[in-house]
């Protein structure tokens, strides 16, 4: 991830809005004059008069002034202003000049040359100014804003406790037109190849135009004659497209091309493109609810809340190259949609979204005061822009009006709401009647998307488009008994999920913010997400019901460490291959799915049968009837040597849209003590893989049959059952199966080997054990705390994340080596680097094994299988004592020792004599 803009880069050089572009502009991104306004006298002393050397201080535009790119990096509030000089002058000297602001946080006001040119208010919308009638022909232009932002209860500000954006925070440039020019246009698009357009036209006098709509290298031609009156225009045209190429997360096609307006002042050019697709809702079959319909057919939406959050640039995006990005890692994860959440996206990474194909639900910002009339209109102003803004993303198919009801609560106590205050708060009937009023308005100027009233977490929807709601809860039975309950309150006329006396319609139903972040007492700290993670996406596939779901997130935030990827943009590591053989997460989010019936892990005895019933989850027709063939594999890893126990192929009829039964599979388990993996693999004839999927078995021998008798006579010693150890700070973990100890040390056991009369000689002697390092935490030497989560981590609070009891940090791509020796009766037989301390979804063990479903104690952690042939020359002291210390010494990178109930590996340490 980008920390800073590199030394002579241009500052963000491209065009900020390639849906609606002109060739000739001036980026104004880059180095400005600035000073703090704390008195609020600049307006009084005439600072837009003031020369460079007022200016104290430099900040780097398009930055907020609160960010580390700013160059100033202070969270003041207040009032800011900025100062440039422009020679700029556009090719044309006739034409009309205009000052664009992709946003700026929160009111502002612009002077050219001294000459006030406009005022704004609002944090998130696009706006400009016409500049011509102060710009000095003969150069020597100076641009001063002032910018001011109070934090003001009726602000709409959304989640910016991540890092505040003040003043200007997205791009600035001048820009020339004729004096007839094209002020905004909509496409309307219909899957038959309809396409509706409407513009508006500033017309500098009456008069008869052209206006051409040219796309796709000219193969998409039209044009009409226009009688113009002098001032603002409304027109509407359309054409037909033959044969349309329709957009989607598969193919985003896009037409790309320009609008031209000729006219006696000239030809205005704008470069837009559109995409044709149609967004709805439908019911299929005898089903008495609806499903999410893209292009007239079910789409399932695998889906992520985007913060948009980034460490140094906050909700800049300090390159272009970083916003397509974005778009990509999105797509790598086979996910087809983000839900950009509680503020606009940037116009830039929008258009990567249309261009790359991921579809997207936009939020508005929120305001956090009292939903009074001055909220409401702010509100009703910054939300009517972001629509008319957004209008022609192809992308974007759904508006999600407000969020967890934010800002929709009256706090009897007066002010912002925040701590205790929140208990004073209630959703007041009349606030209700207001939400339903911003959900008709927004239908009635965007009819082509999806709306959604409010994005609820306290079952309190009033009137939508979609029944979507939150969770977050942890523990396999308890996410599966919460979503029963949720599917079958889902019908038609009850009121649950809803508030006020509303009730259900048949509208789809879909999960819009899910996850295991705050699930668990404390929250979850920073903790392996890829075991619940798994387990819930076969949840969700069980249920014909649900069209979708968005995962909490995309990156992680200061305070939640529950992303796809660290928020760096650095990998983290799920463990899925390790279980079936090329599987990644987007197998988890294909279109077509075998869903899995049955815990993430159950403990069976050993030799015993298993029944595991599966599922046909389709939102794709691609196979639709069709023959597929089911491959499986049950397989255990024998102290290092992969086994089969059973395997099949089986032919599936692959027919029909939803979630239908599959097959049942009878496996018998292995006879020994094994974590068993059912390894699953849907194939199309021509032998690619359509997607995997796997689940676990905590296989359990008894003593007699551990690891099989033909392989030796096998002691196993519990770590925690050390005699000594050396240690600064050691601990017990996953109810005491887990022994660790922090840093450099040691820990010694009393060995002893079976008696002459158990086993009359000794030929070789071999220890097995699975370790991993120690990443030692702020929790393990200070202890752990459990932090009140108010309002407050709403707003990206400290997490704590060390202290936080439940915190073990996720496989990713750092790595916190130890080396570690063997040692008997004092004599080195063995080393080991151990290359990390991993947790993810292969530490089976400690998963299963865990206490408490809120409360993660090491979870998912695990280590290396570690082997050591103790030399035939001991092993003859050995027959002889028949005991000896066993010593596991780590340099300084600590030291994790699993036992049978933890870890991946059904063992404890193991001294095997044959």
């Amino acid at each position: 991830m980008t920390t800073e803009v590199a030394a002579g880069q241009q500052v963000r050089p491209e065009y900020p809005r390639p849906d609606w572009q002109r060739t000739d502009w001036c980026n104004l991104n880059g180095s400005w004059a600035f000073r703090f306004d704390p008195q609020d006298e600049g307006r009084e002393a005439s600072w837009q008069q003031e020369s460079e050397n007022a200016y104290n201080r430099a900040i780097t535009v398009p930055f907020s002034w609160a960010s580390p790119l700013s160059g100033i990096g202070e969270d003041t509030k207040g009032i800011g202003w900025y100062r440039r000089s422009v020679d700029w002058q556009p090719d044309d000297r006739k034409s009309r000049i205009f000052l664009r602001f992709g946003a700026v946080d929160y009111a502002c006001e612009a002077w050219v040359n001294g000459r006030s040119v406009g005022t704004h208010e609002g944090g998130y919308g696009t706006f400009e100014f016409e500049v011509t009638e102060a710009w000095r022909a003969e150069g020597g232009n100076t641009i001063v804003v002032r910018a001011q932002d109070e934090d003001h209860d009726y602000q709409a500000r959304g989640k910016q406790g991540y890092g505040e954006i003040r003043g200007i925070w997205q791009p600035v440039w001048l820009e020339a037109r004729p004096q007839t020019y094209v002020q905004a246009a909509k496409f309307n698009t219909a899957i038959d190849g309809k396409v509706e357009l409407k513009a508006r036209i500033a017309a500098h006098e009456a008069g008869t135009s052209t206006f051409t709509c040219h796309f796709d290298g000219g193969k998409v031609t039209h044009t009409v004659e226009l009688a113009l009156a002098a001032g603002l225009n409304e027109i509407e045209t359309s054409f037909i497209i033959p044969s349309p190429q329709l957009w989607s997360p598969e193919s985003p096609f896009l037409y790309e091309g320009e609008l031209r307006l000729g006219s006696p002042s000239g030809e205005d050019v704008v470069q837009t493109y559109f995409g044709i697709r149609e967004i709805g809702t439908a019911k299929f079959g005898d089903r008495g609810y609806r499903w999410i319909t893209l292009n007239g057919k079910p789409i399932y939406l695998n889906g992520t809340l985007d913060q948009s959050y980034h460490a140094t640039g906050y909700f800049t995006y300090p390159t272009d190259e970083e916003m397509r990005d974005e778009i990509y890692l999105m797509k790598r994860l086979g996910l087809n949609f983000v839900r950009i959440h509680i503020k606009p996206e940037e116009p830039r990474k929008l258009y990567w979204a249309d261009k790359l194909g991921i579809l997207v639900m936009e939020d508005m910002p929120c305001f956090w005061g009292n939903p009074d009339e001055t909220a409401r209109s702010a509100y009703e102003r910054e939300a009517l822009e972001v629509i008319e803004r957004d209008w022609n993303h192809p992308s974007i198919f759904s508006w999600v009006m407000f969020n967890e009801t934010w800002g929709l609560k009256t706090n009897s106590l007066g002010g912002g709401l925040t701590g205790d205050q929140l208990q004073a708060t209630s959703y007041l009937p009349n606030t209700q009647e207001w939400v339903r009023e911003v959900y008709r308005w927004a239908k009635r100027i965007d009819p082509t998307r999806i709306v959604e009233d409010n994005s609820p977490c306290n079952w309190d929807h009033v009137e939508t488009d979609l029944n979507t709601w939150h969770f977050y809860i942890n523990g396999y039975e308890q996410l599966r008994n919460h979503m029963e309950e949720v599917v079958a309150k889902t019908v038609p006329g009850s009121d649950f999920n809803y508030i006020g006396g509303n009730v259900q319609s048949d509208a789809p139903l879909m999960n819009s913010e899910c996850g295991n972040v705050w699930g668990i007492e404390g929250g979850a700290g920073d903790s392996d997400l890829a075991w619940h993670y798994r387990y819930m996406m076969n949840e969700f596939r069980r249920h014909d019901k649900l069209c979708g779901f968005v995962f909490t997130e995309f990156r992680d935030v200061t305070n939640e460490f529950n992303g796809y990827y660290r928020l760096d943009g650095t990998d983290k590591m799920f463990g899925y291959e390790s279980f079936v053989p090329g599987m990644t997460l987007s197998d988890l989010h294909t279109p077509d799915f075998v869903a899995i019936d049955a815990p993430p892990c159950q403990t069976i005895c050993a030799g015993e049968t298993a029944t595991v019933s599966l599922l046909r989850s389709s939102f794709s027709d691609r196979y639709h009837g069709r023959t597929l063939q089911l491959r499986w594999e049950l397989w255990h890893d024998s102290l290092g040597t992969r086994t089969t126990a059973g395997s099949g192929v089986l032919d599936v009829a692959w027919d029909g849209y939803g979630v239908a039964p599959l097959t049942e599979l009878q496996l018998t388990m292995p006879n020994q003590d094994a974590v068993a993996v059912l390894a699953l693999l849907l194939v199309d004839a021509e032998g690619t893989i359509v997607t995997r999927n796997f689940t676990t078995f905590d296989v359990r021998g008894g003593a007699s049959l551990a690891f099989g008798t033909e392989n030796g006579h096998f002691l196993a010693v519990p770590p925690a059952q050390f005699g000594q150890h050396s240690f600064a700070h050691q601990w017990q973990a996953i109810n005491g199966a887990k022994t660790t100890g922090a840093g450099a040390g040691s820990f010694v056991y009393d060995i002893a080997l079976p008696s002459q009369e158990e086993q009359s000689w000794i030929g070789e002697l071999e220890i097995m054990f699975e370790a991993g390092s120690n990443r030692t935490l702020a929790r393990h030497i200070e202890g752990a705390k459990l932090v009140h989560h108010g309002i407050s981590m709403m707003h990206g609070a400290n997490a704590q994340v060390e202290t936080n009891p439940n915190t073990y940090y996720m496989t990713d791509e750092e790595r916190h080596e130890s080396r570690i020796h063997v040692l008997v009766d004092g004599e080195r037989i063995g080393s080991f680097l151990l290359p990390d301390d991993p947790s993810d979804s292969r530490g089976v063990l400690s998963w299963h094994y865990q206490a408490a479903a809120n409360r993660l104690d090491e979870a998912g952690s695990y280590g290396y299988l570690c082997r050591a042939v103790i030399p035939g020359r001991l092993s003859a002291k050995l027959d002889r004592n028949r005991a000896f210390k066993l010593e596991l010494q780590a340099e300084n990178g600590g030291l994790s020792l699993y036992g049978r109930n933890a870890g991946r590996y059904p063992i404890d340490l193991l001294i095997r004599c044959r």
